[in-house]
């Protein structure tokens, strides 16, 4: 009846919006290659692509991939139909399928499963793909990025990437932390303008935001421990392995907290992620071929913990030219952490070389209360806090020896004016995490379309 609602009881029927150019509705249920593990012996239908292919004739072999992993399917000639035996045939590295089959045990590989296929539908016979088993230049790679992320290791770097994030926001959730979003757009900067990109915002000048730390502060005095995850830009003209132009980082902020202590909850909220990472990352860490051992080693390991003095005196004596005062670069990162099964934290650096935003040291005036995290085996820099001024005077006193304009920061002092307390906040990096934790090499492919220096496409 027209305009009237039909109810329909839930479970009654189903529909399979997959219906394009072939008549495969009444299939069994599509199942993803993550779950064949629990079908085996029963018959499936796996929706993908063609990531390989080979044949000795009489039967072929299908490399699958569905985006929740890869399976071979075996297609016995012999055992199909002619329609499936030639649409074997015609497909090409990357076409799209539908194959039926029974799941069974890979007769040679532990935990593998494989599909003993009984039909073959093809959904689209894919050009002739432009990446292949051949070397491809890094260059090449970057300009094909949008294909390059079927590749396995790219998979499985950017599915350690969603494990890395969620291990972290499982720490943070069940600690009673609240996520909310910091501006992207904002009038000032908290580290100073001089490598942040400059917008046009209604005719005024804005800046795509380098941390939304200020903003953090305002919300953690409100709700008490909160983090945002998000999107940070920074336009600063390095080009190494290790920096990106858009980068993504996780920011928790905690009142009532100070320094160790802030410490300690950066230390676990890692070992949280890595054990996390461990347990739902098995087959991303096997495919990146990266020795678990060394990161379950790390559960069980205290943190190094250098003064920044004692820092600049161990690198000294292994080799750098480092002179105190002097932030660490990339060399002295992997000379402090190349031998070290554990993170290394530097902690407490002189106040000249640290934003405006930062503590004094209680009883060394001419240093402040933060910290960096290094990751072991020289991976570098993951993380990056402090304990935040908190007394209204000493830090309008920063701003203005800082050189910036007091103005644009009174709302960041009225948090020192309503109920000031003891409070701390980190950023950890997730692109470099994901790096150190997969042992990838390049951050370029732990974020799925990287911006660099010299790269804005695809």
């Amino acid at each position: 009846m027209e305009n009237e609602l039909l109810l329909i009881p839930e479970g009654s029927f189903r529909i399979n919006f997959f219906c394009v150019s072939e008549p495969y509705c009444d299939l069994p249920m599509s199942t993803y290659i993550r779950d064949m593990a629990g079908q085996v012996g029963k018959e499936v239908e796996i929706k993908g692509w063609l990531y390989n292919k080979r044949s000795s004739g009489s039967i072929a072999f299908l490399e699958l991939r569905d985006g929740s992993g890869f399976a071979q399917a075996v297609v016995p000639k012999q055992q199909v139909d002619e329609k499936t035996w030639g649409n074997v045939q015609e497909a090409t590295q990357e076409s799209s399928l539908v194959v039926t089959g029974r799941v069974s045990k890979h007769p040679k590989k532990e935990s593998e499963y494989e599909l003993q296929v009984t039909q073959v539908i093809l959904v689209h016979k894919a050009e002739e793909y432009p990446i292949t088993k051949k070397e491809h230049g890094p260059e090449f790679l970057m300009d094909n990025r949008h294909l390059w992320l079927r590749s396995q290791k790219q998979w499985a770097a950017l599915r350690l990437r969603h494990i890395v994030k969620t291990g972290f926001q499982d720490y943070f959730n069940s600690k009673g932390y609240i996520e909310l979003d910091t501006p992207t757009f904002t009038p000032n900067a908290c580290e100073g303008t001089t490598d942040l990109f400059e917008v046009d915002y209604f005719g005024r000048p804005a800046y795509l935001t380098q941390n939304g730390q200020l903003y953090l502060e305002a919300m953690a005095m409100a709700f008490g421990r909160v983090y945002d995850l998000c999107p940070n830009f920074r336009a600063e003209k390095s080009k190494t392995r290790k920096h990106l132009t858009e980068f993504w980082s996780l920011n928790p902020e905690m009142a009532f907290i100070e320094h160790e202590e802030s410490l300690r909850i950066q230390e676990e909220s890692i070992k949280h992620m890595i054990a996390y990472a461990l347990k739902h990352g098995g087959p991303e860490l096997a495919i990146l071929e990266r020795n678990t051992a060394e990161l379950q080693a790390i559960l069980n390991l205290s943190f190094v913990h250098y003064e920044y003095e004692e820092a600049i005196a161990k690198l000294q004596k292994r080799g750098s030219s480092i002179q105190f005062g002097e932030d660490l670069g990339a060399e002295d990162e992997v000379l402090l952490t190349e031998d070290s099964d554990a993170p290394v934290v530097v902690k407490n650096w002189p106040k000249a070389i640290k934003p405006f935003y930062m503590k004094a040291h209680p009883e060394k005036k001419d240093m402040v209360l933060n910290a960096d995290i290094l990751a072991s085996r020289g991976f570098g820099e993951i993380v990056g806090g402090s304990q935040r001024e908190d007394d209204y005077k000493t830090l309008l006193d920063n701003i203005n020896k800082a050189g910036l304009d007091v103005s644009v920061f009174e709302w960041y002092l009225d948090l020192r004016r309503y109920g000031s307390v003891p409070h701390c906040g980190f950023g950890i990096g997730i692109e470099r995490m994901t790096r150190w934790v997969g042992g990838i090499h390049h951050i370029r492919e732990t974020i799925p379309f990287p911006r660099m220096l010299n790269r804005i496409t695809p």
